[in-house]
Parts: structure tokens; sequence; C-alpha cells
């Protein structure tokens, strides 16, 4: 499975560039069908978007976050664009590792519904609360060291999460929001699916890259 890039002004990199990964069992060219690269230029924004596939096999052999690094984040700073990393479901769980590995390295995180890791960690975080939440022997766990990132974020990269009201995995989604402020937190009519998504992709662009009229 390729990547899909669509370039404002193709040979010349553009101000921003977003690296998007797609939730499990869907690809890049979903982004498309639901209409990501329409809404950007419907409203003129000079972006750079870059639709990154995502291999479940290389999340599972935890490969996943040196092959994004690599091959899609790496080439994208390189061209000296303000580089913002975003994910739905599953895509943004491996962006969220991503910015732990390299918080300093993203203008910001855009993430939709992430899968935020097992109940096991979740559970322990809703008994404690995370601010009490004894991160310890996170080192070597993937989902611990992303909310030990979480906990200790002091607001760096900036974070817009988008959520479906309606998400069937909305306890966790609202245990993530309850973390951040309240301006980075929008909620949508909607569940966990494609047309929710794109709501909340116009709402994010709106917010973050419309010019105010």
């Amino acid at each position: 499975m390729r990547a899909i890039s669509d370039l404002a002004h193709p040979g010349q990199p553009a101000p921003v560039a977003i690296v998007l990964l797609p939730a499990a069992g869907t690809g890049p060219e979903d982004f498309v069908r639901a209409g990501f690269v329409a809404a950007v230029r419907e409203r003129g924004l000079p972006i750079d978007l870059i639709f990154a596939p995502l291999e479940f096999g290389h999340v599972t052999d935890r490969s996943v976050i040196a092959r994004v690094r690599t091959e899609y984040l790496a080439p994208a700073r390189a061209r000296g664009s303000a580089l913002w990393l975003g994910g739905i479901s599953l895509g943004g769980y491996v962006a969220l590792c991503c910015a732990e590995r390299e918080p300093a390295g993203f203008a910001g995180l855009c993430l939709f519904a992430p899968y935020l890791g097992s109940y096991l960690v979740t559970n322990e975080i809703t008994r404690t609360g995370l601010a009490g939440w004894d991160s310890r022997g996170a080192d070597d766990d993937d989902e611990r060291r992303l909310w030990r990132f979480i906990k200790n974020r002091r607001a760096q990269p900036p974070i817009h999460l988008g959520l479906g009201r309606e998400d069937r995995f909305g306890e966790r989604h609202r245990l993530l929001a309850q973390a951040l402020a309240p301006g980075e937190v929008d909620t949508v009519p909607g569940g966990h699916d494609w047309p929710t998504w794109r709501r909340l992709w116009d709402n994010f662009l709106d917010a973050r890259f419309t010019p105010r009229t």
C-alpha cells in the first residue's frame, strides 16, 4: 500500500504539511474518498497533505513508529514545512506514540477518536485519575508510555482532539479529553465512522487554519 500525497503547489513546499494515519482496516485512499483533500482545496489552504498507510503487522512488531518517522515525517520536515501529525483511531494511537518519542518535533497533533490502549491500562487510570496514576515501568510498554506522555505534556505539542458523541469508545476518549484544555477538544454528533471524522476534519481546518473574517 502506497502513501498518497496532495501538494498545494507541486515543486514548492507549503508552509504547513499534515501527515495523516488511517484507522485500522482503512488506507490512504479512504481519506480522499471521504473528502479530506476536497475540504482543504475548497478553502484554498496552502497545506501539503500526506496520507500514509498503516499496516497492522508493523504495529504488532513495534516497527511502525520508526517506519512512520523515517518514511513520512523526516521527508516532510526536510521540505521545511511546519509539520502536523494526525491520525484516526489506531492511526491516532500511532501519532501519539510518535509524538511521545519527539514531542518538540511537531507544530501540533490532530487526533480523531484515537485508540488509547487496552482496558487494562485505561481502567488503571480511571481508578486513580491521571494525576494520581503511577507511570513507573512505562519504558517498555508503548501504551503506558503514551499515557505518561499525556500526563507530562504541559501543552506541548498542541493537540486537537476530535470526538463523535456516540462513538463506541467514548468512555476512553473522555479520559483523554479530561487531560486537555477545553479549547483542544471538539465533539460532534456521530459515531466511529468516516462521516463523523469528515465533520471533525472540517472543524479542525476552520479552527486551526482558516483565516478569520
